[in-house]
């Protein structure tokens, strides 16, 4: 279970040591849209708002507003903020794309993870991972999720829950779900 929401998670962003998307993925330009931005080279902010769109070979990305954060030449951070924003790209030798969405999708490049938060979503294909709000440690390669969007334990409703359903595998020709083989 906590392979298929590694590989999942790890393609948001399209994280480069993952690995996980396609690689022609990486070697295409960054193509960015909004209605308004704002630029400050100095401070190493870009604010980008109204129908944000971010595409990279199959990756896709939209929102009402995205904060990027650079230090020498090195995106530090990235923030999706929408309602939703929207996370899409193919993985690597996969037939179907990673979808995500979010109110909110926060990549911390020098803490190497992810937050979703707000009724944060993943899925691919029939699995589907729902909570208030997902943690993917890409170094760690470890995923936490539950309680509220703001990070503190839910002690009252539903918000807090975790929600997941996972597809059975296939088994592999010759032997049944079990693992035996066919007669």
């Amino acid at each position: 279970m906590h392979t298929r929401l590694a590989l999942l998670l790890c393609c948001l962003f399209a994280h480069p040591p993952a690995a996980h998307a396609l690689d022609s993925d990486r070697s295409q330009p960054v193509l960015l849209e909004a209605d308004q931005a704002t630029l400050s080279d100095r401070e190493g902010v870009g604010v980008y708002r109204g129908n944000v769109i971010v595409r990279q070979g199959t990756m896709r990305i939209t929102g009402d507003v995205l904060t990027l954060y650079s230090r020498d030449g090195r995106i530090v951070r990235a923030i999706m903020e929408g309602n939703p924003a929207t996370f899409r790209q193919r993985p690597e030798g996969k037939p179907e794309d990673v979808r995500a969405r979010a109110r909110r999708m926060d990549y911390e490049a020098e803490k190497d993870r992810i937050v979703l938060t707000g009724r944060a979503v993943v899925w691919q294909g029939g699995d589907v991972f729902r909570s208030e709000r997902i943690v993917y440690d890409l170094a760690r390669d470890r995923v936490e999720a539950g309680g509220t969007a703001d990070g503190k334990t839910d002690k009252g409703g539903e918000g807090g829950r975790v929600h997941i359903i996972l597809q059975p595998a296939a088994a592999p020709e010759g032997e049944d779900a079990d693992g035996d083989e066919k007669p």
